[in-house]
């Protein structure tokens, strides 16, 4: 038995296909097939249900393949290690962020990362909540950047800040001509939301109690805050936007503006890493840049109420 075998049936029941497997691991298909079955004969046990179109893990293999999982883990603590002793950083670091974060964070980040750390390679994808959590399960991504708390045991959370929600309205909305809002306000405007698969639409949900009116003539859910602003501004109404969104608002963008009444709804932005993360000094700076970048304010939650993923 061997690191490349364990490797290469993780990589099986991670793609759940042999061919894209070996293209993942950079091996002809023939080659990984032959040290997979290598690999069950040593153990005496099949791995895999070769029959079940995707690929699935028998029950014994599902079982050899998550300790295996582990196995690789530490494994690779040993150049941790090293790099550890050499004080040397670098290496890759695959990140995943959701996509209401990543236009408002990044751009204040990377310059400076990649800059004071030359030899790492970032590899940064925009995806949804679940998606990551999925990929960090699996080990297709070293971590991940989003709202939590997210309720999964084995994954580890470390906050960074706490983000407020504001409203952007119309200057046409009865809402215009209040100088703080609570919540309960919003249920008399037309709300313009994000499309579903969003955390953030759930939390706007949950916060405002919106319920979708059959009365309205048109229904519009984005997947982009940046359009969600230009139908307010174009066709009346309210949306909701993080606070790190208004960084580049004109002045009269900003006039839009209203923020709610203390606890203000917030929410809880985190690093997320498997429990079995290793990368630890690579995550150590890039959580250190991230929050040379957020206010003081922010890395507080005082007065602030962390709205619920969940709806």
């Amino acid at each position: 038995m061997t690191i490349v075998q364990l490797e290469y049936a993780v990589a099986v029941d991670t793609y759940r296909s042999f061919v894209m497997a070996a293209q993942k691991c950079f091996v002809t298909q023939p080659t990984l097939s032959m040290q997979v079955q290598k690999l069950e004969e040593q153990l005496g046990v099949k791995l895999f249900d070769r029959t079940h179109q995707p690929i699935v893990p028998t029950e014994i293999g599902g079982e050899i393949i998550e300790q295996a999982r582990k196995i690789i883990s530490e494994s690779k603590k040993i150049n941790e290690i090293i790099s550890e002793k050499n004080n040397d950083l670098s290496g890759e670091l695959k990140i995943g962020i959701i996509p209401t974060v990543a236009p408002y964070l990044l751009p204040k980040v990377l310059g400076a990362f990649l800059l004071k750390y030359p030899k790492v390679h970032l590899n940064i994808t925009e995806l949804h909540t679940e998606v990551i959590i999925q990929q960090l399960k699996l080990g297709m991504l070293d971590c991940g950047i989003l709202a939590t708390p997210l309720g999964q045991p084995s994954l580890e959370e470390t906050p960074l800040y706490y983000e407020n929600f504001v409203a952007y309205l119309s200057k046409t909305s009865p809402l215009f001509k209040k100088k703080a809002l609570n919540p309960n306000d919003l249920d008399d405007d037309q709300l313009w939301l994000l499309n579903e698969g969003h955390c953030m639409r759930n939390q706007i949900l949950n916060l405002c109690k919106h319920k979708q009116s059959n009365n309205n003539q048109l229904e519009y859910n984005s997947g982009s805050i940046e359009t969600l602003i230009r139908m307010v501004d174009i066709n009346n109404g309210i949306t909701i936007v993080p606070e790190l969104s208004l960084q580049d608002f004109s002045t009269h963008k900003l006039d839009k503006v209203r923020y709610f009444k203390s606890p203000e709804p917030s929410r809880e932005i985190s690093l997320v890493t498997h429990q079995n993360f290793i990368k630890k000094r690579l995550m150590r700076v890039l959580q250190e840049e991230i929050l040379a970048t957020i206010s003081k304010r922010m890395k507080s939650k005082k007065k602030k109420e962390i709205v619920d993923i969940h709806v």
